[in-house]
């Protein structure tokens, strides 16, 4: 999670004064992860810290500070973690660029850890995460959202899309080969890209792209696979049974790509045991790719 300028400020501009509260820490269960946040003005609010009491209690208590929830005992709930929160307002335009570092309780000088912590973020020898200690906060700026292309607007992809739209940490591109292919109204944050030769386009992807292939052609899924493998990706699924991976797999190879480049595809992708349907299938695979996005993030421990 990270601090979304654009969202404050537009907050800031409509409605004036704004109170954000941020989980900063967790121990235990939690309805939500470190960095999910929430904004509040007179009459309305939007995004969330996971609802229920904890969110009832933080909205009736604007008070500028750290505080700490002990969510079985003081909330009458049955998730015995803790969650702290840091409550903070504002009234002016948010302006930093990559780190956001603040004070917001206190007296005391930033701490030695956020002022190490900006240094190797200018170096680029870590990647950027909140931290917070003796009244300071500090978190990345709109972190970059990890792109993922589908490829082709059929059933199957528009359930996808449809899933997928609601998910802040993906950047979306939908591919597929006339403008008639995909519905009346794209979703907000989806970038359609109707193309007569969609494998051309995936040299123009993002190495670090996720890739979901839905098309409505095997041939053009091959091609697809084909220029894939040629570009390079983070994930590549494909959709299909283990007898068309099977003759993809051969052919991948007589177009020159070894065994081992040709298994960083998946396919079969989804969770057979959901059934068939499109939104079946679709809810299988999001959830792959959450996972997926899950372990990753894991893997850059929140310092505090």
């Amino acid at each position: 999670m990270s601090f979304n300028t654009h969202e404050i400020n537009l907050a800031i501009a409509q409605h004036g004064t704004v109170y954000r509260v941020v989980i900063v820490a967790i121990r235990g269960s939690s309805p939500r992860e470190v960095g999910a946040s929430m904004l509040l003005w007179p009459g309305g609010q939007s995004g969330s810290i996971g609802g229920g009491a904890l969110e009832f209690q933080a909205t009736q208590a604007l008070e500028i500070g750290l505080r700490k929830y002990p969510l079985g005992p003081e909330l009458g709930q049955c998730c015995g973690g803790h969650v702290t929160l840091v409550t903070e307002r504002f009234d002016k335009q948010v302006t930093s660029s990559s780190y956001f570092v603040r004070q917001f309780s206190g007296t005391s000088g930033q701490p030695f850890k956020m002022a190490r912590m900006q240094k190797s973020i200018r170096n680029g020898s870590v990647q950027p995460v909140l931290m917070h200690g003796d009244g300071w906060l500090a978190e990345p700026i709109n972190l970059p959202a990890q792109p993922l292309w589908i490829w082709g607007a059929g059933h199957v992809g528009r359930s996808v899309v449809e899933i997928a739209k609601h998910l802040p940490d993906f950047e979306i591109t939908w591919v597929d080969t006339s403008k008639e292919r995909y519905p009346n109204e794209i979703p907000e944050g989806v970038t359609a890209v109707p193309t007569a030769e969609p494998a051309l386009l995936m040299a123009h992807a993002p190495t670090h792209a996720l890739h979901l292939i839905f098309t409505y052609s095997h041939a053009m899924d091959l091609a697809l696979c084909n220029a894939a493998l040629s570009r390079g990706f983070e994930y590549c699924g494909l959709i299909g049974s283990a007898s068309k991976w099977a003759r993809f797999r051969a052919r991948l190879s007589a177009l020159g790509h070894t065994p081992s480049k040709i298994g960083e595809i998946t396919c079969p992708i989804g969770d057979p045991s959901l059934g068939k349907q499109p939104i079946s299938i679709a809810v299988g695979v999001t959830q792959a790719l959450l996972t997926r996005h899950s372990i990753a993030s894991a893997k850059r421990s929140v310092q505090s």
